[in-house]
């Protein structure tokens, strides 16, 4: 790391912390040439891959976005804001463990769907009829019965 103070190329460490919340590296620096000393943080950047919308173009992966999709579908839902948030923290982990360049969003829509069907089945149909643009009752009931069928992994979590 370049010196802040002279702009010598080379600083060596004279002291690391893990931080308090255990997410970044404190480092104490010094440079060699001048004597500064400084402080440096560490942190890991956990870059999720971009989104392949359906039309073709592609956005940046956004929790905002993922974030006011899952609370829309559980409006009025008895689902605490923990489990939303754990929700989202897998989907993300998800993303992130995948390895691919780009991510469908399709891929990301199955993912908030598998993971509304284990919250609120309720909130699975909500979310499955705007996704999979539901033509009419019959497409309703037909997911209604897949979801009966499923193993209740509702009530496992």
């Amino acid at each position: 790391m370049h010196c802040p103070f002279c702009g010598a190329p080379d600083t060596r460490v004279i002291d690391s912390r893990l931080s308090v919340e255990g997410d970044k590296v404190r480092r104490r620096r010094e440079c060699p040439q001048c004597n500064a000393r400084f402080t440096t943080y560490e942190i890991a950047e956990l870059v999720i891959a971009p989104v392949l919308k359906r039309d073709g173009r592609r956005e940046s992966f956004r929790e905002e976005k993922l974030r006011t999709g899952l609370l829309r579908a559980l409006e009025k839902r008895p689902v605490g804001a923990e489990r939303i948030e754990e929700a989202i923290l897998r989907i993300k982990n998800r993303a992130r463990a995948s390895g691919e360049r780009e991510l469908s969003s399709q891929r990301i829509g199955e993912w908030v769907m598998d993971e509304l069907r284990n919250l609120d089945q309720v909130a699975y149909v909500r979310f499955a009829s705007v996704y999979r643009s539901f033509q009419d009752v019959n497409a309703f009931r037909e997911e209604i019965e897949r979801l009966q069928q499923a193993p209740d992994a509702a009530d496992a979590g």
